[in-house]
Order: structure tokens, then sequence, then C-alpha cells
């Protein structure tokens, strides 16, 4: 199924993206999507009854905004340096161990929202990521379990970074990645029976029309198997939980000098092959 949330910013309703394309509504059947229905089977099944029964009514998608897909995200996960590509690009070596960090998650916005520079920035950066929603909760995985059975769907996701913030300025990567804004999310979520392999997804990202970045989840360092199980070792991860998963090469600061950092006016698209697509215009703060 693919899930969504239309409307205005903290009022959006749930709703579902049926296979022709048409807008559903599902207020008559859940209060939203969030954490609570991924962990609710019954719940996720009538959802999927009435759909596949043409009982959900149709929605006018014309001039409705979409918001993130999920609602009352408990934390948002990083793994960084997840790629070899990007690890290449950037001159780093490959991590031993995934890179985690944190991302609040009162930077989730939707996925045509306006996204804002931040008022100093000159090294704006983008991310297309692969979003990982958990939908039971996962605590010390082990070895003999798939981690895969504790995901309720994927999402795309920009892991917007201002890299001056994030590198040059001391202390953690949290400066640099916790602005306002910085984690579009959608269009939709995409349950995991649909998506199918999480390794064979392909992920393209445009800066003003141009490709900047054309890679595959084939090239993560760390699976998204392995990273839940990790995960899992140091937190509890609960529904309703999220895990960006890292970007492939292609970013502003693996580029030559003078790196094409963002500006004010730049319009930024994404996509993961069949997850959708993202458009934002840049603005400053």
């Amino acid at each position: 199924m693919k899930l969504l949330r239309v409307g205005t910013a903290g009022a959006e309703r749930p709703a579902l993206l049926d296979a022709e394309g048409v807008l559903r509504d599902l207020t008559g059947i859940v209060d939203d999507i969030d954490g609570a229905l991924l962990a609710d089977a019954a719940a996720l099944g009538r959802v999927r009854a009435a759909a596949e029964a043409g009982e959900l009514p149709a929605l006018d998608a014309t001039g409705l905004r979409i918001g993130p897909p999920l609602g009352r995200i408990g934390k948002v996960v990083c793994i960084g340096l997840n790629y070899h590509d990007h690890a290449r690009e950037t001159g780093a070596e490959p991590p031993a161990e995934p890179v985690v960090f944190f991302k609040a998650a009162d930077t989730v916005v939707g996925p045509n929202d306006t996204v804002l520079v931040p008022r100093g920035s000159v090294k704006t950066d983008w991310e297309v990521e692969l979003a990982v929603v958990i939908g039971r909760t996962a605590r010390y995985v082990a070895d003999d379990e798939d981690p895969l059975a504790y995901v309720a769907g994927y999402a795309v996701a920009h892991d917007v970074s201002e890299r001056e913030f994030q590198i040059e300025r001391g202390g953690t990567w949290d400066k640099g990645k916790n602005c306002e804004t910085f984690n579009p999310l959608g269009p939709w979520l995409v349950t995991a029976d649909e998506v199918g392999d999480p390794q064979d997804l392909s992920l393209k990202l445009w800066v003003n029309g141009e490709l900047k970045q054309d890679g595959t989840t084939a090239e993560q360092i760390f699976s998204v198997a392995e990273v839940v199980r990790y995960v899992s070792q140091f937190m509890v991860l609960y529904p309703g939980d999220v895990i960006n998963t890292g970007t492939p090469a292609g970013v502003a600061l693996g580029a030559p000098e003078p790196k094409p950092f963002l500006r004010a006016g730049d319009v930024v698209e994404l996509e993961i092959g069949g997850l959708g697509r993202q458009r934002q215009e840049f603005k400053d703060a």
C-alpha cells in the first residue's frame, strides 16, 4: 500500500493512493498514519480490505498539499557515510561500523514544502536517502532474526545538510543536520510488501534540472537489515521511528571547487524507484 497524509501543515488527514493513482480518504477507518497504526496488524488489514473492496471515497487532489506520510514521529536516526561511492567522493575511509547521528523529528516536512537555507549558511547541501519506517518494537535484534520483519515500510527522505555547521563549527554533526525544514519526507509511506528488496532501489536527485545523484541502494556499505539490527543494539526502535540510511555519490561536498552549494531560489527534485518523487524550492530563513 501507498499511505500518505494530505492537508495543511499540522492538520493532515490520512489517505491512500490506490493502484490506479486515485487518492482515497482513510479518515473513516483510521485516525492517522503513525506508529500506532503501523503496529496494529488488524487496523492495517482493515485499510487493505477497504481498498481492495473499493470502499474508500476518492479525494480531489487538486491543490491539496501532501504532508509527511508519517505523523507523531518518535525519532529520526541517521546513518552517515553508508555508500561506497559517497565515501570515495569525499575521500573518507569506509566506516568499520555504521556512523549514527540524529535529526530531530521537528525537521520533518512535506515532500514539496519549502526548505529554508539557514541564516549565515554558505554550504547547504543535498542528500537523497532511503528512509526506513519501523513497524514493530526492535530491541537487541538477534543474529538469527530477520531485521526486515521490524520494518513497516519505506519512503523518500531528503537529508539536507549544512556542511560548515556540520564539519567546521566544532562538536558533533548535529548543528549541520537539525536546521528548520531539513528533512523532507514522502510523498508516500510504501509498505514493505510492495517494495520487495530494499537493496535494489534506484536513487536520483536533480538541482535546477541537472542530475547530480544517480545511485542505487546496492552500493550501501551496511544494508538496511544490518542497520536495523545494529541500531537496535544501542537503542530501542519503536513503531513510527525513522532511519535515514545514507546517501550515494553526487553531493556538493564531493564536487570540485567551487562546490555548488545550494542558495535561495534553487529547486531540488529527488526520487527513489517505486517510492515517489519530491520537489523543493529553497528560500532564505
